[in-house]
């Protein structure tokens, strides 16, 4: 008997190991630090790399190449303090209508670059910060259910049925009505024009109609909070520069935010959890109007008071809302050039400056207040439990008469230089639909990143050299093909995470040892048949033959409950347990490929076509 390998699988063979050593390839040729510049809003101007290399040539840098990367443009550098000098000197230059961003950018060479890229570093190897952030849900609701209130006041007087000013409590929007023929009335209405609203009726003092959300309505409102605040933060985290960056939910009310390379948890608090916004009202009555409400707790119908931010001098707003953060497309921040003072320009979309046109004309030389908002979530100790404080804050910032028609472009004052800035990169971002709250925060610093990773690769190759030496001195000959396969395993393994551009992170390469421990183990039992048909007194190529055969069966079962486990893993795992499974699924798949397919070709070439008595193994 004779055992033989077609052509074409010596073939499939050579082209997965070439094709594994390229795509592997990249990772040997580490990163290299620069500067990433993205535009805020369009595309990358055109000479922007000639006004960055004239830029960095008078202020004397050398040793750096410029490079368009997608949309956006990457500065290289050889060491990390020139990195750190330009960075400075490009965002105070182009920071603009620019974000600059530090970043670590592969250093493969533009050949090898045009097909294959190096996996990407997880937070704990590359370093930086991780937040996991929980959505008010709560307020979700509440905010949701306030847009009703308008509603509701705006079709019974379309419907003209005599009504008092809706509001809203904990259980939802209610309305008095003045006898139950009218509130009746509303009842059918309502239902068939709010069909995602339950109701109710009240007979105590006065005539009520509650209305609250059904409970589908709720959780399509939850899920639609969650997923607006994903975006919210995804923009932030753009206008912040950082690259790379990880934001996805966890659970049904919180999103996990990884910050690579990002070391100051502060300015990242700080933009990540705000919800600041603007809204845009017209002032009400006077000067003595707001002494008189202050005083007397007595306001006017329809409107709200509030305090100037400057004093905290009382001013009474209309409830009607002319423009909202919602409306606001763009926004930048910059210096008045009439007072001098801090600003913000606002840019509206079509419905919120069709609306500031329409009002602003019908009210010019009357004076229009911007209210700055922010919801803030205060963690207070009453006893021995923590306590959550939810607080907003509502405060005006600028009274200004309408001097002109009013549209798309406008500009607010009454900031400081940091509120304008923060204030505008918020109003870029979009406002969060609902509150976010940090409730796990943690930084690894570049040089324990640094650590994790040598002591990753350490564990790698004292796990692979172990190994490696035990094979070859137990099974021979056989022992060091296996060996070869299992250093394959390991290159295929390193190129799929690669091509797939998968994270890798430390329980990821703890996957890759245990991987390395376990691709072996099909060798070991085949070789063990191969011995045991030897003593039973079979010929050498038919001991081999049915080494192969009859252990396979046993191999895939080994390997397919291995693979079901790490597949269990993924679906119901978190983070770092994911790195883990899809590291271990990679190894399984490709230990089957090299351990059977590719040690039994290899043999099979070495001992097939020989007549042999003896066999070392």
């Amino acid at each position: 008997m004779i055992n033989k390998t077609p052509a074409w699988k010596y073939l499939l063979l050579a082209l997965v190991i070439v094709a594994g050593i390229l795509f592997a390839l990249p990772n040997l040729y580490g990163d290299m630090p620069a500067v990433q510049i993205s535009p805020r809003t369009g595309e990358v101007d055109p000479g922007l790399a000639e006004q960055v290399e004239a830029t960095l040539s008078e202020a004397g840098m050398q040793g750096y190449t410029v490079r368009p990367d997608e949309n956006r443009l990457l500065v290289l550098f050889e060491d990390e303090d020139t990195q750190l000098k330009a960075n400075d000197l490009l965002d105070a230059e182009f920071g603009g209508r620019n974000s600059t961003a530090l970043n670590l950018v592969p250093a493969t060479p533009d050949w090898l670059r045009a097909f294959a890229q190096p996996m990407y570093l997880g937070l704990d190897l590359r370093g930086g910060v991780h937040f996991l952030m929980e959505v008010d849900m709560q307020t979700a609701i509440e905010k949701s259910q306030e847009k009703y209130v308008e509603e509701f006041r705006t079709f019974l007087r379309q419907n003209k049925i005599r009504f008092r000013s809706p509001f809203q409590d904990e259980r939802g929007i209610n309305v008095r009505f003045k006898d139950a023929a009218a509130r009746d009335q509303a009842l059918e209405l309502l239902k068939f024009e709010y069909r995602d609203l339950e109701f109710e009726q009240s007979d105590a003092a006065e005539f009520f109609l509650h209305a609250s959300m059904t409970q589908e309505t709720q959780d399509e409102e939850r899920r639609s909070a969650l997923q607006q605040n994903i975006i919210t933060l995804r923009n932030r985290v753009n206008e912040l520069g950082v690259a790379e960056p990880i934001i996805q939910q966890q659970g049904r009310e919180r999103i996990v935010v990884q910050l690579p390379g990002v070391q100051d948890t502060t300015v990242a608090k700080e933009i990540l959890g705000a919800t600041a916004t603007l809204e845009y009202r017209m002032v009400y009555g006077t000067f003595s109007d707001w002494t008189n409400a202050e005083q007397t707790g007595r306001v006017p119908p329809n409107t709200k008071l509030y305090r100037m931010r400057d004093d905290g001098s009382p001013v009474l707003l209309q409830r009607r809302v002319i423009v909202t953060g919602d409306q606001i497309k763009d926004a930048s921040s910059g210096i008045d050039t009439q007072s001098g003072s801090p600003a913000v320009f606002i840019n509206l979309d079509g419905a919120g400056a069709k609306r500031m046109q329409d009002v602003s004309q019908d009210n010019i030389g009357n004076p229009m207040a911007v209210v700055f908002i922010e919801n803030r979530v205060n963690t207070k100790k009453v006893g021995d439990e923590y306590v959550k404080e939810r607080q907003t804050v509502e405060e005006v910032i600028n009274v200004a008469t309408i001097r002109d028609v009013l549209s798309h472009r406008f500009q607010t004052t009454g900031l400081d230089t940091n509120e304008a800035r923060t204030l505008s990169l918020l109003l870029r971002a979009g406002a969060l639909k609902a509150p976010v709250e940090i409730v796990e925060e943690r930084t690894v610093g570049p040089s324990l990143g640094q650590q994790n990773i040598d002591r990753g690769k350490m564990s790698v190759m004292i796990g692979l050299a172990l190994v490696l030496i035990f094979m070859a001195l137990y099974y021979k000959g056989f022992g060091l093909i296996a060996d070869c396969a299992l250093v394959i395993n390991l290159v295929l393994i390193v190129a799929v995470l690669s091509s797939l551009q998968a994270t890798l992170t430390l329980p990821g390469i703890a996957g890759i040892v245990l991987t390395v421990g376990m691709a072996v183990d099909a060798n070991v039992l085949i070789f063990e048949r191969i011995r045991e048909e030897l003593r039973s007194g079979n010929s050498v190529q038919t001991a081999i033959n049915a080494g192969y055969e009859k252990a396979f069966i046993t191999i895939a079962d080994a390997n397919v409950t291995t693979l079901i486990a790490s597949v269990v893993l993924f679906v119901f795992g978190t983070g770092a347990i994911k790195g883990f499974a899809i590291t271990l699924s990679i190894g399984i798949v490709t230990s089957m490929f090299t351990a059977i397919f590719g040690t039994r070709a290899v043999v099979n070439w070495i001992y097939g076509g020989k007549r042999m008595q003896t066999l070392t193994i």
